[in-house]
């Protein structure tokens, strides 16, 4: 899919004074691939790119990167081009079968109830990578912990560690919209196909995803 070529004269139009956001706003969708906008800076930030969503679709058009808005929440996300877009994460096949995992959370809590918020525990997710994936052994607790926190670095997750160590499978995870389109699916039988390719225990596969 070929986005259109700017022509950057529609940038005049952004206020001197906005112009310094505006450029905060460019480097956290790139740095995080999303702009989540619910409090405090962040809220105004998205309001300003709200305003100018035009403008900023248009300059990251080069970049193979389409500005989506999230139809629920406030926040912006980028979406590569397939096939363009050099601008791609990789995970390894241990946060490749988490992030198809809570995908799958997401995808039932929404089915089964008009939800905006899908929180769920560790204790959840571990049963379920079980469930999954019964030739891999699931992750440690450590590992586990490690990895929910280079998803919450990409804006994928939002976390709250029990205060008692030793209860950490009871964890508060809330699953991001931003996650179910780094992996996007159609529908479940798109995700099972794709989760059967992971049944068996073997190397150390990669997954190219949206940033």
């Amino acid at each position: 899919m070929a986005l259109p070529w700017p022509t950057f004269e529609t940038w005049n139009r952004i206020r001197e004074q906005d112009r310094g956001a505006i450029s905060d706003v460019l480097t956290q969708l790139l740095a995080d691939g999303a702009l989540i906008g619910e409090t405090g800076s962040d809220r105004q930030l998205f309001l300003l790119a709200r305003e100018h969503q035009s403008e900023l679709a248009e300059y990251l058009a080069p970049l193979h990167l389409e500005l989506v808005a999230d139809p629920d929440k406030p926040i912006f996300y980028l979406r590569p081009v397939p096939g363009d877009c050099g601008l791609t994460a990789r995970f390894n096949k241990a946060e490749t079968l988490l992030v198809l995992t809570l995908w799958r959370l997401f995808h039932d809590a929404r089915m089964e109830a008009i939800t905006e918020t899908v929180v769920v525990t560790a204790n959840n997710v571990w049963e379920r990578l079980r469930l999954y994936f019964k030739a891999i052994a699931p992750p440690t607790e450590a590992q586990l912990r490690e990895m929910l926190g280079r998803l919450r670095s990409r804006r994928l997750v939002r976390l709250q560690w029990h205060e008692d160590p030793a209860q950490f499978g009871e964890s508060q995870i809330e699953i991001l919209p931003t996650l179910v389109r780094v992996i996007p699916f159609e529908n479940a039988a798109a995700w099972e196909q794709q989760v059967s390719s992971y049944g068996q225990p073997g190397g150390d596969v990669t997954r190219e995803v949206e940033p």
